[in-house]
């Protein structure tokens, strides 16, 4: 096991290239499996979670090659059962259900796992595809699913689930006749995953809207061309507010700064400097941080997945700010490992009251979850000493050489052994990571 070790107060200054989504490369990679043969995915970040899905996908029976352009062959799907020891590790392991449905008329995948910020049922996907002609049966930690044959529907979603969209809308491609799928998630990822289904001769219309209506088709190909994820709109969000708090000045290149407005709006809120030139996003500050009042909604408004990170940038704001949480629930354990640093936060069922300090100490702290950790690593850079971050197998998961990106805008970070007690040692590590950026 690896823990980080930052030493903070160093500014971020430079450039820094936005990877592939993780959020549009899991469906996409589960969405080849409705199509049998060779498919090419480029702009795949090399995440923990990717190689999860690729090992789960094999497991299935599809072999597949990583490196800048992911090939994948589907041709033969031997097992349609995505079992536990695969899924525990990644909630998205449950996007199999409904490419196996489709194109195998049965699916064995076991209850998600994944990141420890609430329950997250799966009822709105299988709501939808029992309208779609599935059925199903839970025993023992896994959903049994079968049909005889999908048929076009109208599905109204409750809420506007992500992985519920996905795994519905993949589905429906392949039932016989139309679906109209209303209420659903907007984000920018189900759109990059609408496209890349367009390439298999998928019928789709409304993507970026809250309705899709799907003409299902009898079958589907792999594209000629690689397909190319978007960026990373969460990542790119992540090392901004990393440059906020160092009071730096950064630029990530090929960032799609139109899927990242709600973020945008608060860093400039907080007092900095933000200029979008094409697809490349420049943040700096040079003034103090100031506080903010936000609520997480579904895209376009601001999203949970940088909930995390904006805590540990206001806990550095001139005043006090008010963060809402409505997308999940038990989703601030970050907010008491940041008070470990000097972090004066309250949090109150799903609102946290964030009290700006001075400065935070580094410490040593625990990570949650997968944005709780990089809200530590963003604490880390701004706080004075060193932080240690432990369980960064959470930011493994969704980030892609993060502590290589942070180290080439001048962070001094580091990663070493849990076993590593010794400050003069973390120290070292530190100062040998800086020598060799």
């Amino acid at each position: 096991m690896e823990k980080l070790v930052i030493e903070g107060g160093a500014r971020l200054r430079g450039a820094v290239t936005a990877s592939g989504a993780k959020n549009a490369a899991l469906p996409i990679l589960f969405a080849t499996l409705l199509a049998p043969g060779e498919h090419r995915i480029a702009n795949v970040p090399e995440l923990a979670d990717v190689s999860s899905t690729l090992s789960l996908i094999g497991r299935i029976g599809c072999p597949s090659l990583a490196g800048p352009t992911t090939r994948i062959d589907t041709s033969r799907i031997a097992f349609c059962e995505a079992p536990y020891d695969v899924v525990r590790k990644m909630r998205a392991s449950v996007l199999a259900l409904g490419p196996l449905l489709a194109r195998c008329g049965e699916a064995r995948v076991s209850l998600p796992g994944g990141c420890a910020i609430g329950v997250r049922p799966i009822d709105e996907h299988l709501k939808g595809l029992e309208r779609l002609g599935c059925r199903f049966v839970l025993e023992g930690g896994m959903v049994h699913g079968r049909t005889d044959g999908l048929r076009g529907a109208e599905i109204r979603l409750s809420v506007p689930t992500v992985t519920g969209t996905e795994n519905i809308l993949m589905a429906a491609v392949l039932a016989d006749g139309v679906s109209v799928l209303e209420n659903v998630a907007r984000e920018p990822e189900i759109v990059d995953l609408v496209r890349f289904l367009r390439t298999l001769g998928a019928r789709i219309e409304g993507e970026g809207t809250s309705t899709l209506r799907v003409e299902g088709v009898s079958r589907l190909v792999p594209a000629s061309r690689p397909y190319r994820i978007l960026p990373d709109r969460i990542e790119t969000g992540t090392m901004l507010a990393a440059a906020a708090v160092s009071g730096g000045d950064v630029t990530v290149r090929g960032a799609m700064p139109e899927n990242l407005r709600a973020v945008l709006d608060q860093l400039r809120i907080g007092g900095c400097t933000v200029d979008v030139d094409g697809d490349d996003v420049r943040v700096r500050r040079d003034g103090p941080l100031g506080p903010t009042t936000v609520t997480t909604e579904p895209h376009p408004g601001f999203p949970t997945d940088m909930q995390a990170q904006l805590m540990a940038l206001v806990a550095f704001a001139d005043g006090t700010s008010v963060i809402e949480e409505t997308i999940f629930e038990n989703r601030f354990l970050h907010a008491a490992e940041l008070c470990r640093m000097g972090a004066r936060i309250e949090t109150r069922a799903n609102t946290a009251t964030v009290h700006g300090v001075p400065k935070l100490t580094g410490a040593a702290v625990m990570a949650s979850d997968l944005r709780a950790s990089a809200a530590l690593v963003i604490a880390g850079l701004g706080a004075e000493g060193l932080t240690e971050v432990l369980r960064i197998y959470h930011l493994d998961r969704g980030y892609d050489d993060i502590v290589g990106k942070l180290r080439g805008l001048g962070a001094r970070i580091a990663r070493v052994s849990d076993a590593v007690r010794d400050r003069a040692a973390m120290q070292r590590a530190i100062d040998e990571s800086a020598a060799v950026a």
